[in-house]
């Protein structure tokens, strides 16, 4: 057999063999990296969506959470996995998003990533400890600005995430000066505010919803453009006398770059299946979010969108990580 008739062969030996392995798959577990602690708004949504993702596709998902270093910990893990379909990663606005701008270097790049859908996309809030005095955004701002000490503080899910920037963006607005806590995650930072460790919060919604319905604390601002209708007497940052603050942190599936489209599409199907069935949009709109869905492609050009939109934001602020 000459060499350029092997070629051939195996060339269509390749051709017959490739799809064939894509349509079994899956054949084992799918981890679900989630590049955040316990207990936030990313965790919480992949965990809704797991064990339905995994029926869907008739295999097993297993959540691993991967926090720290505003999600570039968890990222980096991803984009260093084979792409193979058997490890996907919950992105969000911070490490696929905000990070490209807010870091002067990363282990990654926007093309290490294959965008798979949108999941959610929820407001953010700015909620006190009801024990403390303040009842409206103005009272907040008011004893900020007349303290000479610095004691007030804001804690958020990590430098670079969703949460920090918008308070960012809220002492920008209001010419305030606090001190950063940033924890691993919004579990840690709500806990801190239930301890009573930082002055407030700029949390995403759902990571705060159950506690400002129980009471345990105050929410005086909404970051949407208008009020959620789960929160209906909480004003928005602009009817609160803030401009400029309509922010959506939003929360959706990735894979590795080079994963082949047979599986992405796979799973992007099987997850807006998921994501639009009744039950998923009671618990998406008990949490304040909106129900994501789109395409890879539409997935891919919104996150381009959204990093631009970040870099002007994170350069007004004149801020920077090594």
């Amino acid at each position: 057999m000459n060499i350029s008739l092997r070629a051939c062969l195996l060339t269509l030996t390749a051709l017959t063999v490739c799809p064939a392995v894509h349509a079994a798959w899956p054949e084992k577990p799918i981890t679900l990296i989630v590049p955040a602690a316990p207990g936030g708004t990313t965790d919480i949504a992949a965990r809704l969506l797991s064990d339905k993702l995994g029926i869907a596709l008739g295999t097993t998902v297993v959540v691993e959470n991967r926090a720290g270093a505003a999600g570039i910990i968890g990222s980096q893990a991803l984009v260093r996995a084979a792409p193979d379909g058997y490890t996907i990663d919950f992105g969000n606005i911070g490490p696929n998003s905000i990070n490209y701008s807010l870091y002067k270097t990363l282990p990654y790049k926007p093309s290490d990533f294959a965008p798979i859908t949108l999941v959610i996309s929820v407001p953010n809030i700015l909620v006190v400890n009801s024990k403390s005095p303040y009842k409206t955004v103005k009272e907040l701002v008011d004893a900020i600005k007349a303290d000479p000490k610095g004691i007030y503080s804001f804690g958020s899910s990590g430098t670079g995430q969703s949460p920090h920037l918008s308070s960012e963006m809220f002492a920008q607005r209001t010419g305030l000066t606090m001190t950063h806590i940033p924890y691993k995650g919004m579990g840690p930072a709500v806990a801190a505010l239930l301890g009573g460790q930082v002055t407030f919060l700029i949390d995403n919604l759902p990571s705060s919803i159950a506690f400002i319905r129980s009471g345990q604390f105050r929410a005086l601002a909404i970051t949407g453009a208008v009020r959620s209708p789960e929160l209906p007497d909480v004003p928005t940052m602009a009817e609160a006398g803030i401009k400029d603050m309509v922010v959506t942190a939003w929360f959706g599936l990735m894979a590795p770059a080079g994963t082949p489209p047979e599986i992405i599409n796979k799973i992007q199907q099987a997850t807006k299946k998921i994501i639009e069935a009744p039950d998923m949009q009671k618990r998406f709109t008990e949490m304040g979010g909106t129900t994501g869905g789109n395409t890879p492609a539409e997935f891919s050009a919104f996150i381009d969108k959204e990093r631009a939109s970040w870099k002007q934001i994170v350069e007004a602020a004149k801020l920077s990580m090594e």
